[in-house]
């Protein structure tokens, strides 16, 4: 790679780091923010575009655009359609999917993606202004939104009426982490409040959809676990003990439902950049066991990463798959 080689901001921060002409412009901007590309760990296979979201504001898009400006000499290259493109398929055309979560990061890349497939999107989350904003960019009438508390029954009820009579596949994306507390130290607050989003929540809205679907002797559905539930070293123990409740719930439902048309399964994702803050205080004990495991995560992972495995698993594209758990971690359960 010389300096006449176009750089853009899809290439990962290491590559632009390695890059002549971006090199420079990358470490400049980290050394004006105090940062220094040493601490950047697993962030370093992330694209360069991804600090946009990651940085919750700190770092604009005409900044990005800035950037790659001058490491190509004041021309901006081609660097195809933004994010990460579909498949250019028509994989849920006619269908109706419910995707939780669906304001930011994983869930709404999920729904953009579905919508690109031609899938009508009933978008559910607690944020009514992320909501808007999604509707707005969408432009689009196969995109509803659903403005949901989903520990809340009658959140549950919205959502089964946005979507009308039938409902092709879901999309369960929303979740909530703790605060890294190992059990000595869990409140029952952080306790209840972990499991009311993450089963609770899941289980009052899959438990809805699953008799539509029953009716209907059809139906795909994908939870969103984590490394978490698949370890005891990616999170505190509410989170891990929720999101090994999800993988259980994963493999009831596929058992149950497999002869009536309905195929369950679970994605497992390791780090992702989607730019989620994290809980207010941090406990001390568990964090301090945990930050000697984060080591071993290969690399961050995208929410369009995470967003093609959700939707190969809602697709036809996965027919034969009921009852796995698919891990989209960058290599990190073969530690």
């Amino acid at each position: 790679m010389n300096d006449s080689t176009p750089i853009t901001a899809r290439e990962t921060i290491q590559q632009w780091l390695d890059h002549p002409a971006g090199g420079p412009v990358l470490r400049e901007l980290l050394k004006q923010s105090g940062s220094d590309p040493a601490a950047l760990g697993p962030a370093l296979t992330l694209p360069l575009q991804q600090l946009v979201a990651l940085s919750q504001g700190q770092l604009t898009q005409e900044s990005v655009d800035a950037m790659v400006l001058q490491a190509n000499g004041g021309v901006m290259p081609d660097s195809g359609e933004a994010g990460a493109p579909g498949p250019g398929s028509d994989r849920f055309a006619g269908q109706t999917v419910v995707v939780t979560g669906a304001a930011s990061g994983i869930g709404r890349a999920t729904a953009e993606r579905i919508l690109r497939e031609g899938g009508r999107v009933i978008a559910a989350d607690i944020s009514e202004e992320r909501l808007g904003e999604f509707s707005r960019m969408a432009a689009t009438d196969r995109l509803v939104t659903v403005t949901a508390d989903l520990t809340r029954s009658e959140s549950v009820d919205a959502v089964l009426t946005a979507a009308g009579d039938s409902i092709d596949a879901l999309a369960n994306v929303a979740g909530i982490n703790d605060d890294f507390s190992a059990i000595h130290e869990v409140s029952d607050e952080m306790w209840a409040k972990v499991f009311a989003v993450n089963v609770d929540g899941l289980v009052r809205l899959t438990r809805a959809v699953t008799e539509r679907m029953l009716e209907a002797g059809r139906g795909s559905i994908v939870h969103v676990t984590s490394e978490a539930g698949l370890r005891g070293s990616a999170s505190g123990v509410a989170y891990t003990a929720s999101k090994h409740a999800v993988v259980g719930i994963t493999k009831s439902m596929a058992f149950m439902y497999a002869k009536e048309g309905i195929r369950t399964n679970a994605v497992a994702p390791g780090g992702v950049a989607t730019g989620i803050p994290m809980q207010a205080k941090i406990a001390e004990f568990g964090n301090s066991k945990l930050t000697e495991a984060r080591g071993n995560i290969p690399g961050l992972g995208t929410a369009d990463q995470l967003a093609a495995a959700i939707t190969f698993l809602l697709s036809a594209d996965s027919a034969n798959i009921n009852g796995a758990v698919l891990t989209s971690d960058g290599g990190w359960s073969a530690v």
